[in-house]
């Protein structure tokens, strides 16, 4: 086999079977897996949940994970959200000639571990090659999908004044992590990305709470944006405590030091859940027995003032508003 991809492996003849046959069915084998076009899976039972995300971060390799890591992790992420548990993805890859067979089957066997681990198989796919120049090496498009248990009803316009605002571990490591990937600053840390599958993290918080209102993935933007948007579709305020907010050490230094906001840098294995306050210990108690939640702590509430707002509340007792999100930080972070 040649060590780079061809346009030819596009093409849909010997190239295009033996790329199929030689990386991806090597790796995504499963009983719904077939060389039709289409998948044929078995009957659902309840509502069923969607979503499709495309990733192209830049570098492809950071601590703490890959692409293919990152392409699984935020499908299921994105249905599990909602209250679902994702059963499935499909997956569709642009890749631009020349591009390393090594690396791809490295990106592909971590798509396949991480899919293992998440509790899903991936049944169905795409792949094109494209010409030099045309992507930036490789994109990966998932979709997810998952069922939605009875009685559960959880949107981002659902927030309310006495819900307590909980996130599942220390925030702004995955975009700390590949600011420091990709740009050489001349010190060393051990700041690895987030990068987790967390259907488990909803599944374990429904067990003790039939009562949260909203879950999201901080993903682009971070915490930060996602309390903005969620403040904003829900019409109410949110009230942080500075205090209360979990950032790592080596995340707090790198942030100080190039006057980044640890709030609006992505994470890709946090949850930010809203939960009457009645049930937020138990809510919280139950994420730290679980793998990837272990910091999950309380960081707010949501309040009647100021509608649409964030506040935070500083060491000293004073309040003041966060920015509303300007932009991205940092370009292709997912």
């Amino acid at each position: 086999m040649n060590k780079t991809i061809q346009t030819a492996h596009g093409a849909g003849g010997k190239k295009t079977e033996r790329l199929i046959s030689d990386i991806f069915k090597k790796h995504f084998d499963n009983p719904l897996l077939t060389s039709d076009d289409a998948a044929v899976l078995p009957g659902f039972e309840g509502r069923i949940v969607t979503s499709t995300d495309g990733f192209i971060v830049s570098p492809r390799f950071f601590p703490g994970g890959n692409i293919g890591r990152l392409s699984v992790c935020g499908s299921v992420n994105d249905v599990a959200c909602m209250g679902a548990m994702p059963t499935y993805l499909t997956a569709a890859f642009v890749i631009e000639e020349g591009f390393s067979f090594d690396e791809l089957e490295t990106i592909v066997r971590s798509m396949a571990e991480t899919a293992k681990e998440a509790g899903v198989v991936i049944v169905a796919g795409d792949t094109k090659v494209v010409e030099r120049g045309q992507v930036d090496g490789l994109f990966i498009t998932t979709t997810g999908i998952g069922t939605l248990p009875d009685g559960v009803n959880i949107a981002g316009n659902q927030a309310r004044p006495g819900d307590a605002v909980v996130v599942t571990g220390d925030i702004g490591r995955h975009g700390s992590a590949i600011l420091l990937a990709r740009e050489d600053f001349g010190f060393h840390t051990d700041i690895e990305s987030d990068d987790a599958p967390l259907a488990h993290l909803v599944r374990r918080m429904l067990t003790v709470s039939h009562r949260i209102h909203t879950i999201r993935d901080a993903t682009r933007g971070g915490v930060g944006t996602v309390l903005y948007e969620i403040a904003k579709a829900s019409d109410a305020g949110i009230r942080l405590m500075d205090e209360d907010l979990p950032v790592a050490p080596p995340v707090k230094s790198i942030t100080a030091m190039l006057g980044l906001d640890p709030l609006y840098l992505a994470c890709e294995g946090r949850l930010v859940v809203f939960v009457p306050k009645a049930d937020a210990d138990a809510v919280v108690a139950a994420l730290r027995e679980e793998r990837y939640g272990e910091n999950a702590c309380v960081i707010g509430e949501v309040v009647s003032e100021h509608p649409g707002k964030v506040s935070i509340v500083t060491a000293i007792g004073t309040e003041r508003f966060l920015s509303a999100p300007a932009g991205e930080l940092l370009p292709r972070i997912c």
